[in-house]
């Protein structure tokens, strides 16, 4: 962000990752987890499922600090039609695992950069990125070892390409920063054009 008359930007995200990812990318910002409920259906449409939980995530804190830009984010796993998003268990995160088993899917995050006014109403600038991962051919016991090591519970798709990703993951094609939660450039591009815009508003 190139706008300090904004202040910090709110990252509306209770994830370490994100978090991570922001602190790497310069970004000055500050987290308030956001109360929204999100929609978690497995057959929806991956990209409007993650546009529509950023959107969700950010819109929520945004009313709560108005004049704020807002960083929202979600992201799913995507492989045969299903999304696939935190497992319920170890007993799923496994479930998850096998399926993906030597197969390439797609990971999914939207980003949405939120500004709302004191009357409620908002203005957004939302995008959805895509990169594929492809996972090794994993026996039983590669999975096994691969979730002894990792704690998938909060992960979509039951992994983390930067924990140990080497024994599972063949090849990235895309952001990797998107793989692991949050698409840093797409982030920085929604947020400055809707400070631009904003400003030129005012």
């Amino acid at each position: 962000m190139n706008e300090p008359e904004f202040g910090k930007i709110i990252l509306a995200s209770a994830s370490p990752r994100r978090s991570e990812l922001l602190g790497r990318a310069n970004v000055p910002f500050e987290v308030e987890v956001s109360r929204a409920q999100e929609d978690n259906d497995p057959d929806a449409d991956p990209r409007e499922a993650v546009l529509a939980n950023a959107r969700l995530k950010a819109e929520e804190v945004a009313r709560r600090f108005p004049g704020r830009l807002v960083l929202g984010a979600d992201t799913v796993v995507a492989f045969g039609g299903k999304v696939f998003g935190k497992p319920k268990d170890i007993a799923d995160a496994k479930r998850m695992l096998g399926i993906l088993n030597g197969n390439t899917h797609s990971v999914f995050t939207g980003v949405a950069a939120v500004c709302a006014k004191p009357d409620g109403a908002a203005e957004i600038e939302a995008d959805v990125e895509e990169s594929k991962v492809t996972f090794k051919k994993l026996s039983p016991e590669g999975i096994d070892e691969y979730l002894s090591k990792v704690n998938t519970l909060d992960k979509a798709g039951s992994y983390a390409a930067q924990e140990f990703g080497e024994l599972i993951i063949e090849r990235i094609d895309g952001a990797f920063d998107n793989v692991m939660g949050l698409p840093c450039a797409l982030a920085q591009k929604k947020l400055d054009t809707l400070g631009k815009r904003v400003q030129d508003a005012h």
